[in-house]
């Protein structure tokens, strides 16, 4: 049934009409569905596509997907991949497909969206306390015996929060719930000590509308992260379920979850949780890493696990925003017609990476440009010599932070490397 709606879910997506809400789109295919224009097959530079526009490589993209596929199965490591990235339904059928367990949220309205896909399996990485959201949450589970979610809790007044909006939703089912283990002090929500981790364990116990399932944490947030301190604080997580399990915290659960992972530090999770003893119940080891399935040429690059054990393989940038030289008023100057409306920017400028002819097509290095700045729909880029650009090139860009880079985007061609447009991934933020 699950799966019934999700495939009914890519079709409604494939028949929606192509029109002014999407941009770059070529206008004369206002009218067509987004299925029609993708089977036309249409080149993205040759075929009326207008800049500028984003492009998402066909073949990166399911080089991420197969990657990330095979190390978390030769780690042992259950996948939710967390959606916030790209908001994609297309980009989650894919991860399913590719053994993911199910789909990380942040917020009750991505788990709206989840829903609406058929996503049976949801880990909200974030507390609920929005009474709201809560009377929702019950419903779906009421309606839905084999929908499965869970949440953080981590303070004893969301816990009373929860327990009265979920009361007063009439709930059939309890919310599963997993302790947030904060990183440390100055880190972001979380319990601090193992104490007030043991103090909340005894009152989600008070309560019928909540279900202890596990322990959980995000150690991208550790101060001054290196893998000794990274390390040191999954090993604190581990010892605390270890703990809770030895009290008996986890009684009558076939399945105790423990949770960590973000981008940066998937490989010291592994190693950690490699650690894990055998407990009262098998334990869902479960890995949370969203920005892979994009990658990019900036942040996450440079912070990827994959370059301190490129044994494993490396992920691949698939991001490319291509936007044209409009303006050329010095040797020194040169004017793109993408701006912050269109270029994440929030960690590092876009980098220009290859610069396509405005004559002929021809490509050549980006040799000498540099993105110097963004106004609202202009990129300043600096060249070393005037022959460099001129006014009607276009540049391909790359891009730094897949989720600042997804949110502006409705709906973004996928596209192989000859430049054929095989199918556009719609978003929703």
């Amino acid at each position: 049934m699950a799966g019934e709606r999700l495939a009914q879910g890519l079709k409604e997506l494939a028949d929606e009409r192509v029109d002014h809400r999407f941009k770059a789109l070529p206008p004369d295919a206002e009218g067509l569905t987004v299925g029609e224009l993708a089977a036309e097959r249409r080149n993205l530079f040759a075929d009326g596509f207008t800049t500028p526009v984003l492009a998402l490589s066909a073949e990166a993209v399911e080089h991420n997907l197969a990657l990330m596929e095979t190390y978390s199965t030769r780690h042992g490591l259950a996948f939710a991949p967390h959606g916030k990235t790209c908001m994609a339904p297309q980009l989650f059928a894919r991860q399913l497909e590719h053994g993911a367990w199910g789909i990380t949220a942040a917020v009750p309205h991505q788990a709206r969206v989840y829903r609406s896909y058929g996503i049976q399996k949801i880990f909200l990485a974030n507390e609920v306390v929005d009474a709201a959201a809560l009377r929702w949450l019950a419903g779906e589970l009421a309606d839905d015996p084999d929908f499965r979610f869970i949440c953080y809790v981590d303070s004893l007044r969301g816990i009373e929060l929860m327990d009265t909006a979920l009361r007063a939703a009439g709930a059939t089912r309890p919310v599963d719930v997993v302790v947030e283990l904060g990183a440390g002090e100055g880190a972001r929500t979380g319990v601090r000590t193992e104490t007030e981790c043991l103090e909340l364990a005894d009152a989600i116990a008070g309560v019928d509308t909540l279900r202890l399932v596990g322990i959980a944490g995000y150690e991208g947030e550790v101060p001054r992260a290196d893998f000794a301190r990274v390390a040191a604080w999954l090993r604190r997580l581990v010892a605390l379920a270890v703990e809770f399990d030895k009290a008996g915290r986890f009684a009558d659960l076939d399945q105790i979850v423990i949770s960590a992972g973000g981008s940066a530090w998937f490989d010291t999770v592994a190693e950690v949780f490699a650690e894990i003893p055998a407990l009262s119940a098998p334990v869902l080891k479960l890995l949370r890493s969203g920005a892979y399935v994009s990658h990019d040429d900036g942040h996450y690059r440079r912070l990827t696990p994959f370059n301190r054990i490129p044994e494993e393989g490396a992920l691949e940038p698939a991001f490319r925003l291509w936007a044209q030289v409009v303006s050329r008023p010095t040797p020194q100057q040169a004017f793109l017609n993408a701006g912050k409306r269109d270029a994440a920017y929030d960690l590092d400028l876009p980098q220009a990476q290859v610069v396509r002819s405005g004559r002929d097509g021809t490509l050549r290095p980006a040799d000498g440009l540099t993105v110097t700045g963004l106004s609202d729909q202009h990129a300043w880029v600096a060249t070393e010599r005037s022959g460099d650009l001129e006014v009607g090139d276009w540049v391909g860009l790359g891009l730094s932070h897949p989720c600042t880079s997804f949110d502006k985007w409705q709906l973004i061609p996928l596209v192989e490397r000859d430049g054929t447009v095989t199918d556009f991934i719609r978003t929703f933020f």
